[in-house]
């Protein structure tokens, strides 16, 4: 029995099918099923109860998963206590990163980490905010770069940044004269948004709430990306709010206005609250905040 058996173990348990907790350890099906059956002859127990549908823990299984998580911790924690002996932030990072997010901010942010910590060895994970969390939760990532707040007991918000939120129209298009633009001058236009689970589209339509603006019942367009809405916008389907680190560069025929009041969201290193890296991750995120672009303000 060993730390790898222990951690296949616990990835069959959270996952409940031998398929997707293989996909999780990087295995093939057979391979981590062999080694389950072994591990089940090795303690003399029945861990799993398997049928046609469903793998399920048996009462056995319960109290020898609970103490492999934490037997696996105590590893990760010993693991994590040496190399931060030695040195800080060096050696593999898993890093979750939200959509709207990735493509603007990691071209700056990956060669300033590389400047700050030259061991330091990030692997970046892009995807929604609530898979993020939960592979973070299953220790598949150390941290994540998601919007704020994430108010979960089990998990730390290092706040790193606000982003401005700006609106985006066509060349022409009235929500887009003056600057800035009244917020209450969205109401009436069609509303571009990112399709549910983006929680851009939750935050865009708070903004719009306040504004008093009513997105149309099954009229709006929901998009998967912010470059879909970009090329919206241009061509004139209606407006949308876009963060400031995706405004850094012209974009022709699309024109954009600050808010008035501003509206902003605030981005954040979450990690697991029991994570042994919980200092250096806080070394992380000041690293992140003395290396921001200049269109975001840096939160203490």
């Amino acid at each position: 029995m060993n730390l790898r058996d222990l951690s296949y173990l616990v990835a069959l348990a959270d996952c409940g099918h031998f398929g997707r907790a293989a996909e999780r350890c990087h295995v093939s099906q057979p391979t981590l099923s062999a080694q389950i059956r072994k591990l089940e002859e090795f303690l003399g127990v029945t861990l799993f109860e398997r049928t046609s549908r469903q793998v399920a823990l048996t009462p056995a299984g319960e109290a020898v998963v609970a103490r492999a998580r934490r037997v696996l911790d105590e590893a990760e924690a010993l693991v994590a206590e040496a190399r931060g002996r030695a040195e800080p932030l060096a050696g593999p990072l898993a890093l979750g990163i939200i959509p709207t997010l990735a493509p603007y901010l990691l071209p700056s942010l990956i060669p300033a980490l590389a400047a700050a910590h030259p061991r330091l060895e990030p692997v970046f994970h892009e995807d929604l905010t609530a898979p993020l969390l939960a592979l973070l939760r299953d220790h598949g990532l150390d941290a994540c770069l998601v919007a704020l707040p994430v108010e979960e007991p089990d998990l730390t918000a290092l706040p790193l940044f606000e982003e401005p939120f700006l609106v985006a129209a066509a060349e022409g298009d009235p929500v887009t004269v003056g600057d800035p633009v009244p917020l209450a001058r969205l109401g009436g236009a069609r509303l571009l948004l990112l399709t549910d689970g983006h929680c851009l589209r939750d935050q865009a339509l708070t903004v719009c709430r306040l504004a008093g603006a009513a997105v149309p019942a099954g009229g709006d367009f929901r998009a998967t990306s912010l470059e879909t809405l970009r090329q919206l916008a241009i061509a004139g389907r209606g407006h949308t709010l876009l963060p400031a680190l995706a405004c850094q560069r012209p974009t022709p025929g699309l024109v954009l206005r600050r808010l008035d009041p501003p509206a902003s969201r605030e981005i954040g290193l979450v990690h697991r609250s029991s994570s042994p890296r919980a200092a250096e991750l806080a070394l992380l995120a000041g690293t992140i905040r003395a290396r921001l672009p200049a269109a975001v303000r840096a939160l203490r």
